[in-house]
């Protein structure tokens, strides 16, 4: 599991290096914000173990590459998403826009 403790922070002027352990493997990992880095390791240790779970392959290096590419496929699905979205909120905002026009030409005709 994907943890730290206080000592495993370490401060430095810029970042904070934070001991990690993804598939029982251990990585000194920097960044700017310690916890958003532990989550991110938990949740590669998760996928990792989810797909060992799920295939009969020991290989470390096979089975990261799955769970990257179930990582991937999660983040393509989601941009998809909000691409989708994104797309609808503007044919809306088209549509109030032009209808405000319209409005706002027969108000001033009629002014």
């Amino acid at each position: 599991m994907a943890t730290a403790t206080k000592d495993q922070i370490v401060k430095d002027a810029q970042n904070s290096s934070v001991r990690v352990e993804i598939f029982d493997q251990a990585y000194n990992l920097r960044g700017s914000d310690p916890e958003y880095i532990l989550k991110l390791a938990e949740y590669v240790d998760s996928k990792m173990r989810a797909v060992a779970e799920a295939t009969n392959t020991i290989d470390t290096v096979r089975l990261a590459v799955l769970a990257a590419l179930n990582i991937a496929d999660e983040y393509h699905l989601l941009k998809k998403r909000q691409d989708s979205g994104a797309t609808d909120y503007q044919k809306r905002a088209h549509l109030l826009a032009d209808a405000l026009d319209e409005v706002l030409g027969e108000n001033r005709k009629a002014g």
